[in-house]
C-alpha cells in the first residue's frame, strides 16, 4: 500500500490542467456568446436586405412594459409602409425600443432602436411616400416623416382624431385592434422631446441609444418583444 505522504501531486501538471480548463472555459465561453446573439442582429445592420414583401394582412403583437396590445395591417392601406413595418418588426427591430415621445391627447411615437449600431443604418433608408387612404383617427398607425420620401423607422400611434395629418401625408397603414387602452397608458409625463418639451433629444437617443433613455428618462415605458401573427 502506497501511503498518501509518498505520491505528492505534481504541480505543473496541476497548473497545465487548470490552464487548459480556463482555455475551454473562455472558448465554451466565446462559443455560446455567439450562439446567444439572436439571428436578427446582423440583418438589422443592412436595411437593403430587408425588403420582403408583407402579406395582404397580417397582425403584429407589441408585447410592452404596460400590457399587450395588436396592430392589424393591411397592405391596401399603403403597401410600402405595410412592407417595411413587416420587415423591422419580422426581424426584431422594435425590441427593447423605448415610446420616446408621447404626448397626451395627440399621439405616441417609436422606432429608433436601442442599439446606435443599428439606428446608424436606418436613419437614412427611406422608402417612397404612400398615398393617403385612411385617415389618422383614434388607433391608427403611421410611419413620421420630414418630408417627401423620407420614412424610415419611426412611427406614431394616434391617441385620437388626427385628420389634419392626412393632409400633410401621412398614411395611415394599420390599426391597434386589442390594447388600445394599454396604449393610453404608455408614460406620457416626458411629453414633447427636446428642446421643445422635457422629452428626450433625438440626436442624443441615436447616438447613445438606450442607455442614455435608461440613465436620464427612467420612467419610460417600452417594447418588450414584436412579433408577427398570420
Amino acid at each position: 500500500m502506497v501511503h498518501p505522504m509518498t505520491k505528492r501531486p505534481s504541480f505543473r501538471s496541476a497548473f497545465t490542467s487548470i490552464g487548459s480548463a480556463l482555455l475551454l472555459v473562455s472558448f465554451l465561453g466565446s462559443f455560446l456568446g455567439v450562439l446567444a446573439t439572436p439571428v436578427f442582429g446582423q440583418a438589422l445592420l443592412n436595411p437593403a436586405g430587408l425588403k420582403e414583401q408583407a402579406p395582404a394582412t397580417y397582425k403584429a403583437r407589441f408585447d410592452t412594459s404596460k400590457g399587450v396590445f395588436v396592430v392589424d395591417v393591411r397592405r391596401d392601406y399603403a403597401p410600402n409602409g405595410a412592407d417595411r413595418f413587416y420587415n423591422l418588426v419580422k426581424n426584431g427591430f422594435f425590441d427593447e425600443a423605448r415610446f420616446f415621445r408621447v404626448i397626451s391627447g395627440f399621439m405616441v411615437q417609436f422606432g429608433i432602436n436601442g442599439d446606435p449600431k443599428v439606428s446608424a443604418q436606418w436613419r437614412s433608408a427611406s422608402i417612397p411616400d404612400d398615398p393617403v387612404k385612411q385617415s389618422n383617427k383614434r388607433g391608427f398607425i403611421t410611419f413620421a416623416t420630414s418630408g417627401p420620401n423620407s420614412r424610415t423607422s419611426q412611427v406614431f400611434i394616434n391617441f385620437g382624431d388626427n385628420a389634419r395629418l392626412d393632409q400633410m401625408g401621412f398614411a395611415p397603414f394599420g390599426q391597434v385592434t386589442t390594447g388600445m387602452n394599454v396604449v393610453d397608458q404608455l408614460y406620457s409625463e416626458y411629453g414633447e422631446g427636446a428642446p421643445n418639451g422635457r422629452g428626450p433629444s433625438q440626436g442624443r437617443l441615436q447616438s447613445e441609444g438606450n442607455a442614455y433613455l435608461t440613465k436620464d428618462f427612467a420612467n419610460m415605458d417600452f417594447v418588450k418583444k414584436a412579433t408577427i401573427e398570420r
